[in-house]
């Protein structure tokens, strides 16, 4: 078990988002799940917690009831070696519900925010020209999904 690791709350349905996240990350894999006995929370046979793996980083959601609901003040940042994988989870997780913000941010179904970021763009804007860095920053500011060769253009200027 990893030291520290994102634990999720939900209202009822952290079996099923743990289910949903599992298909969408090639190299998952559900850890465990801790479900409810007489005289805890839930009813009995329910999931209190299911712990998890997505690409090597251990998860845990509860069904914590109502009372908290997710917000972009927290969201996970999946780096994407190339446009075919920024495409893959954009295109995922909007066609199953969720819903576009701007800059490569959005929302899944369960509400959770997730930045889909090619790994080209923390380099282009790292770079040492600071011309070429605001033109890509500029070029991203502009976006709903990233687009790399969109990026490349505005730092070829």
């Amino acid at each position: 078990m990893q030291k520290i690791a994102p634990f999720l709350w939900f209202d009822n349905n952290a079996e099923e988002a743990m289910n949903y996240y599992l298909s969408v990350f090639k190299e998952s894999k559900p850890i465990s799940i801790m479900r409810a006995t007489e005289g805890m929370p839930g009813a009995p046979g329910s999931v209190l917690v299911a712990y998890f793996e997505l690409n090597g980083v251990e998860f845990a959601a509860m069904n914590g009831g109502p009372q908290f609901k997710f917000d972009e003040a927290i969201s996970f940042v999946i780096n994407c070696k190339d446009q075919d994988e920024v495409d893959y989870y954009w295109n995922t997780f909007i066609s199953d519900g969720g819903t576009e913000s701007a800059c490569g941010w959005l929302k899944d179904k369960f509400g959770v925010s997730w930045q889909v970021t090619p790994t080209r763009l923390i380099e282009l804007m790292q770079d040492k020209d600071p011309v070429k860095a605001q033109r890509v920053a500029q070029a991203m500011m502009g976006m709903i999904k990233i687009d790399i060769a969109e990026l490349e253009k505005a730092y070829a200027g």
